[in-house]
């Protein structure tokens, strides 16, 4: 296999796949993966849903957008972004710009099902978490769309299945 240089950005919404993928697509292509949520909990020493909390959607917001400005600064590695790291136009500039981004595409019912038990995704504490998935997906599938190079279905395939399939369409690209 042709090596694949630079930056490769997972964007998707939650529950798509993006921290499973993106594990595997780095060990196969001898990069280093990162999740930008992780990554910013191990940064401020708070979960995800304490800064949703304490800042609300606003403040996370913007350590969100501080936090991928840094790491796309980075070279050589897979990252996982939030799903809603798209929402701002300085962050979608920031991936198409600085390298090859994959948007992630699941069916609504398996997003449902893969998020349902994780009370760690602020955005679905709701009495509707289907309804608020739903409209998060019909928000942000054009965003998705505008800044992604290359779109793959995860649907119920494995993520190694799913990897393969990048790696055959980053060969193609180059």
């Amino acid at each position: 296999m042709a090596e694949i240089p630079g930056n490769i950005f997972l964007v998707g919404p939650m529950g798509a796949g993006k921290t499973t993928v993106g594990r595997h697509l780095a060990r196969a292509l001898g990069k280093q993966f990162v999740d930008c949520d992780k990554e910013l909990e191990a940064r401020t020493g708070a979960s995800i849903p304490l800064i949703f909390e304490l800042e609300g959607e606003a403040g996370f917001r913007r350590r969100e957008a501080a936090m991928l400005d840094e790491l796309t600064q980075r070279d050589g590695i897979v990252l996982a972004t939030g799903g809603g790291a798209v929402l701002a136009a300085e962050n979608r500039g920031r991936l198409r710009a600085r390298g090859v981004t994959i948007y992630l595409h699941a069916p609504i019912d398996l997003l449902v099902e893969r998020t349902a038990r994780d009370r760690n995704r602020p955005l679905l504490q709701t009495a509707d978490p289907r309804a608020r998935l739903t409209a998060i997906v019909t928000e942000r599938e054009p965003l998705y769309r505008e800044v992604a190079d290359l779109v793959i279905k995860t649907d119920r395939r494995t993520a190694r299945h799913v990897a393969r399939e990048i790696m055959k369409g980053l060969e193609e690209r180059c």
